[in-house]
């Protein structure tokens, strides 16, 4: 994917559309929550996904915070929960950070003098289980409107297999998945881009690249500078600080391994395409993201390092029972489950 003749300079980017993504003051020292989780009153005509666009959020995470909620009837007057209250992800507040486990991007802009510090976020699509993306810390080399896509050599094949034909060369245009602006980082053959298929975004449905809705990456990309840092990390667990109080966020863990072939996955779902609206392919993906394999860390284990992280100059206590309730439910809500304590040393023990 490494072709430069395919890119332009930043300059020549045009905003022509607003984005629904929130923009957040950064809190001050003592807070790392932004947002606010809110409900609204779903109409006749809606979807819980068209819902998750207007209002910034992908498809698990309307989802996961309405398990009770039809997805595709909702049904005129049903109460939507937003999950739009967020533990900001561990680390320098610097450039873009990729949480793949939360299914989303944060970007810290540079700060102009006598200007407030702010946050970016938007929901993602991260790659499948058998293309997972890669952790680690990259940068955005270049920038590109109206994309020409190469598909490498493995994804033709595996489109051959399925009896759907690739050509090496995918022009610009409405069948183009890489949607109208991309972003090329060093890590080579990866990108965040747009998509043309917007239903999938908020889902492990890639070869590995980083999917936006098409409005959030136009706005985005018009906003990037060249050399801008990029953090992918897997945090399914954050805690943070909301004043006193200890404030924690869980999601799924990510499972790293195939699922068994009783999950039932289309095999257009299994060749890489996105679902382009079609409720039983959507679903037949959700479904196979929760089968339950081998997990590198325990999620307990995951909140004690964030624990041990957030108080290592702020001294507090969990609720453990909080904690294994939180964990349970898995639905990315922050809530609070500790709160700070004075002259006590910090102790991660369960009590």
């Amino acid at each position: 994917m490494n072709r430069l003749a395919i890119l332009i300079a930043a300059s020549c980017i045009v905003l022509t559309s607003p984005s629904f993504a929130e923009v957040y003051e950064l809190p001050p020292d003592g807070y790392d929550v932004v947002g606010a989780v809110s409900t609204i009153t779903s109409r006749y005509e809606d979807t819980l996904i068209d819902i998750a666009r207007r209002h910034g959020v992908g498809y698990q995470d309307i989802v996961r915070a309405n398990p009770d909620v039809d997805v595709w009837l909702p049904g005129e007057g049903t109460e939507i929960v937003l999950p739009t209250r967020f533990v900001l992800p561990p680390g320098p507040r610097h450039g873009i950070v990729l949480n793949l486990a939360e299914y989303r991007l944060y970007y810290f802009p540079l700060t102009a003098p006598g200007e407030a510090a702010t946050v970016m976020t938007y929901p993602i699509s991260i790659g499948r289980m058998d293309w997972e993306t890669p952790l680690g810390v990259t940068t955005v080399i270049a920038k590109a409107r109206n994309p020409v896509w190469y598909p490498p050599q493995s994804v033709r094949e595996e489109h051959a297999a399925d009896g759907r034909a690739l050509a090496r060369v995918v022009p610009s245009g409405p069948d183009n998945p890489l949607g109208r602006f991309a972003m090329l980082l060093a890590l080579p053959g990866y990108l965040i881009h747009g998509t043309n298929r917007p239903v999938g975004v908020g889902m492990r449905v890639t070869h590995g690249c980083i999917r936006m809705f098409p409005e959030d990456i136009q706005y985005l990309i018009h906003r990037v500078p060249i050399d801008t840092p990029v953090r992918i990390v897997n945090e399914p667990v954050k805690i943070g600080w909301f004043g006193d109080e200890l404030v924690m966020e869980v999601h799924p863990l990510l499972e790293t391994a195939l699922p068994p072939a009783s999950a039932g996955m289309p095999g257009d779902v299994l060749s890489g395409a996105d679902p382009s609206g079609d409720a039983a392919a959507i679903e037949a993906i959700a479904e196979a993201e929760n089968v339950i394999v081998a997990a590198a860390k325990n999620p307990l284990t995951y909140a004690t390092e964030q624990f041990i992280a957030a108080t290592n100059t702020h001294a507090g206590r969990l609720d453990w029972l909080r904690v294994e309730a939180m964990v349970e439910r898995s639905d990315g809500i922050p809530a609070a489950v500790g709160r700070a304590i004075k002259n006590a040393a910090t102790s991660a023990a369960p009590r």
